[in-house]
């Protein structure tokens, strides 16, 4: 796909800026790695090329703009169930100068990860092939898109948010309740903010008020 072209696709994501050529030739080559692997290793359900870009890139992207702001932000960001990387890879090529861990357990994703690292030349991120709850360490930032068994999965993702730290759920308006019952106190959440072109679609942000250990 030209470039131009995911540019348009991109812009109900993106906002007024227009995306760099370096971004976008980056996300290029990432759609074209994901194609080759998705025709033989099921990343992803959705297989059109445009479905793609604005499906997975652009809600990525979006959660980016919600969640980290400005593309010069520093932050430790661990993406839990990254599966082809959403939204973590799009975020860091938002905001290359963020610490990524992606934690994928399933070790077909978790090699198709460490290929789009090296094929993109990405620097800081790290591929935790294993479960969450095995990964042992805190970020300031924790992602989490909607996954099979959301309810199991959320507590542990909420788990490896650093005290004062931040969680960003990309989910359905449906889920929002429940996340925030699942989780309990000690969470300040903010208005959820609807994904462009998606029928509840939300990207949800919630900062710990857990006390850190003395």
């Amino acid at each position: 796909m030209e470039i131009v072209r995911i540019a348009e696709l991109l812009g109900p994501f993106t906002g007024e800026e227009t995306p760099a050529p370096p971004f976008l030739e980056a996300l290029q080559r990432y759609l074209e790695l994901l194609l080759r692997w998705n025709a033989r290793v099921n990343l992803t359900a959705v297989r059109d090329p445009e479905g793609i870009v604005s499906r997975h890139f652009g809600e990525s992207l979006f959660a980016a703009r919600v969640l980290l702001g400005k593309a010069d932000v520093s932050a430790t960001v661990a993406d839990v169930g990254s599966g082809a990387g959403f939204p973590g890879i799009p975020m860091k090529l938002f905001a290359p100068n963020i610490e990524l861990k992606l934690i994928e357990s399933q070790n077909k994703k978790a090699v198709f990860l460490r290929e789009v690292v090296r094929t993109l030349a990405l620097e800081g991120v790290e591929v935790f092939g294993g479960r969450a709850e095995q990964w042992g360490k805190t970020a300031g930032l924790v992602t989490l898109r909607a996954v099979e068994q959301f309810e199991r999965a959320l507590p542990v993702a909420a788990k490896l948010v650093a005290p004062t730290g931040r969680l960003g759920l990309l989910i359905g308006t449906g889920q929002v309740a429940r996340a925030q019952e699942l989780l309990g106190a000690h969470w300040d959440w903010r208005q959820p903010a609807l994904v462009p072109q998606t029928e509840g679609r939300v990207v949800l942000a919630g900062q710990s008020t857990m006390p850190a250990a003395p």
